[in-house]
């Protein structure tokens, strides 16, 4: 995730008590309106739909958060069992003295749920209409809400209109309310009807005979209950987790929400706070783990870190620490956290090494690994040397780091020592470094045909070092220079280290297979390596049974899964070409250059063209980045009133535009409009207070 995770701790102001909610709600009268939601406990899904939703709208709408009991019960309702989510409308009270209208939202806090919710109650109160009801639309039809026409005529129109205005209160959230003028319409509609239902787009209206408010409410409520009975139902026969998969917008959030009742062994880490966080890390070398218990990716990795907990349990001296920084974020700030999760190293004397790798115990682990030794390591001997190189000097840290970096200089190389000493210190954790500046280090470079100052790539695997010089060669291109050294000429590609290769923005030549590789195949690629034929492309083989997203894969770039081995180019940078090795040649040398070279002239056709298509969220709902930019648009670019805390609230004058985003899709001049603002019903409310006023 981004940034915003952390910066939505001053968009969601968290209470604990009516007195600070009071606060918030004075501030904000006449100024910009509330969502007011409370949470059984941080890190739910309801909590984290919260989150996304003031993510979207924070600077429309003051969003505030609790988990008390108590103050909830203050709202208005005792039933702490589920999440609630209040809208409080604050901006059209003009009295001061009066408290805000709150309406409450009755669905469950889901993300889809409350982007349906707040539209709703951006869309205007009432809305006066002389066309056929059959042919209006509305926003609310496009939230999946019906719509209640009240039948009015001209001789009871102040007395329909006042009707209808308190009914579009008892319905907001729950349906679209119109004033349907009878004298301007240009259709029948039955004598008797005082009241068209529509549930939803293209289906016919219902003309009722109702009296009273309640048996409106009734009704529009009563169908309400049947769909959502009905959707109940198709959810149970499809499976029974099938309705959480509405719940989450990504298979992180998914996962972690599957994984809600996996009892993680937390104690074998420490969770620190305000008042042990400086203690600890100054008193032991420690490794902290800074999260946030409502996001996914944070609750992912701290089961990949309680995992990393387990594998180091009684080996290691380092602590394993761990910062909720939903519960303490001025640690978290002080710490300059700006993302979640992040990993830092505390060492004494030292400053904090911020974790760069996978998000995985296996990278996390070495990264720990590694930072046991100083790099670069300060070699004192030519002996020293030689175990360093063939990997007797740090034997135990060879699985972490297949290659050895040695840095080899002359005692009167300043300038370039200090170079290396930099880009060791950045590369630490990543790999082993170390230098070399004796008097007797031309014994070295004359043994590996090494012009100082040089670098030695001991690579362990390959059993070989090989040497690179660095002659004006800064620190920032060693770094380059090793990094490129530490990926692999012909690399088995999985999920892990394919972004790692994808950076080089070159054409994957990818061979296929259902285990092992050919010897006879693997010699061939790695033959016309060596002679530079392949240097435009990133050589590389696709174990399906070690990956088997692979056969997905090939499934995109062939109809049917095709029989293996199979070699293709793929060009995902510039184009999407897919082109696929001959099925009926041998791969060798020679057919491999021939088939290569036809492709650099344009001589071969793909096998197919991978769509430029752009990671999308499954739902309209879930396009934040779209609605920010809608509000953008039509807001101003300042914010409501900040609330530093619950007792010191921040008054600022500048208001807000109302959202009079499309609630008609007809074009205006077929209807005869008229939005009757909010602030309008406040000042008619207190003449207007029974339940059961007739139509």
């Amino acid at each position: 995730m981004t940034t915003w995770n952390a910066l939505l701790f001053n968009e969601v102001k968290y209470v604990t008590t009516l007195e600070g909610l009071q606060n918030i709600e004075n501030a904000l009268k006449g100024k910009a309106n509330i969502a007011f939601a409370y949470v059984r406990a941080i890190g739910t899904p309801e909590h984290r739909a919260i989150m996304e939703a003031a993510f979207v709208y924070g600077t429309t709408y003051q969003f505030v958060l609790t988990t008390e009991i108590a103050l909830l019960g203050s709202v208005g309702t005792e039933d702490v069992e589920y999440a609630h989510l209040y809208f409080f409308h604050c901006k059209p009270v003009v009295d001061w003295t009066q408290q805000c209208r709150r309406t409450v939202m009755e669905q469950p806090l889901t993300t889809l749920n409350i982007y349906r919710y707040i539209k709703s109650m951006e869309a205007p109160l009432l809305t006066e209409v002389a066309e056929d009801p059959q042919q209006v639309s509305t926003v609310h039809l496009q939230l999946g809400l019906p719509l209640v026409f009240i039948v009015s005529q001209e001789a009871t129109y102040e007395a329909d209109r006042r009707t209808a205005e308190w009914i579009a209160w008892r319905l907001l959230g729950k349906a679209g309310v119109l004033l349907l003028l009878r004298d301007s319409l240009e259709v029948d509609i039955p004598q008797q009807a005082n009241v068209v239902f529509k549930r939803e787009e293209g289906m016919p209206v219902e003309y009722l005979v109702l009296h009273d408010i309640d048996l409106v409410i009734s009704h529009v409520e009563n169908n309400m209950y049947t769909e959502e009975i009905r959707e109940d139902e198709d959810d149970d026969i499809e499976g029974p987790d099938m309705d959480t998969l509405g719940i989450q917008d990504d298979e992180v959030a998914e996962t972690v929400y599957r994984d809600r009742k996996r009892q993680l062994p937390l104690e074998l880490t420490v969770e620190l706070t305000e008042e042990t966080f400086y203690g600890t890390v100054t008193a032991s070398d420690s490794i902290v783990l800074f999260y946030a218990g409502w996001q996914a990716v944070s609750m992912a990795f701290l089961q990949s870190y309680i995992d990393l907990a387990i594998k180091l349990k009684g080996t290691s001296t380092m602590l394993l620490a761990r910062v909720n920084c939903a519960d303490w974020s001025d640690v978290c700030t002080k710490q300059n956290i700006t993302e979640f999760p992040v990993v830092k190293m505390y060492k004494e004397g030292e400053n904090p090494v911020s974790y760069a790798g996978m998000l995985g115990t296996e990278d996390l682990l070495k990264f720990i690994q590694l930072n046991r030794i100083s790099c670069p390591v300060t070699i004192t001997s030519v002996q020293e040397a030689e175990e360093y190189l063939c990997g007797e000097l740090y034997k135990d840290l060879i699985s972490y780091s297949s290659v050895s970096v040695l840095g080899l200089f002359s005692p009167t190389m300043t300038t370039a020592k200090e170079d290396f000493t930099e880009a060791g210190k950045y590369l630490k954790g990543c790999v082993i470094t170390g230098i070399y500046s004796e008097g007797d280090v031309s014994i070295l470079s004359n043994k590996y045909t090494a012009t100082l100052p040089a670098l030695l790539l001991a690579r362990h695997k390959e059993d070989k070092v090989e040497s690179i010089p660095l002659a004006n060669t800064h620190a920032q291109d060693i770094i380059q220079i090793v990094t490129n050294s530490l990926l692999e000429t012909f690399p088995e590609i999985t999920v892990e280290n394919l972004p790692t290769y994808l950076r080089l923005q070159k054409p994957l030549l990818i061979l296929f297979s259902d285990g092992g590789i050919n010897p006879q195949y693997k010699k061939a690629i790695l033959t016309l390596i060596k002679k530079k034929h392949l240097d435009s492309l990133i050589p590389c083989w696709l174990n399906l049974k070690n990956t088997p997203v692979g056969r997905g894969i090939l499934q995109a770039y062939f109809d049917a899964l095709p029989p293996l081995p199979v070699l293709v180019v793929v060009n995902l940078h510039s184009g999407g070409q897919v082109f696929a090795f001959p099925s009926d040649q041998v791969i060798t040398e020679q057919n491999l250059l021939l088939w290569l070279k036809k492709l650099e002239a344009g001589l071969e056709s793909s096998i197919t063209i991978l769509p430029a298509q752009e990671w999308k969220p499954p739902l309209p709902a879930y396009n934040f980045l779209r609605m920010m930019d809608a509000a953008a648009s039509q807001h101003s670019s300042k914010k409501g009133p900040e609330c530093t805390k619950d007792t010191d609230v921040q008054e600022k004058d500048k208001e807000q535009h109302e959202d009079k985003s499309a609630t008609r899709k007809e074009p205006t001049e077929t209807l005869r409009i008229k939005h009757w603002n909010r602030s309008n019903v406040f000042k008619a409310e207190k003449s207007f207070r029974h339940d059961n006023k007739e139509l």
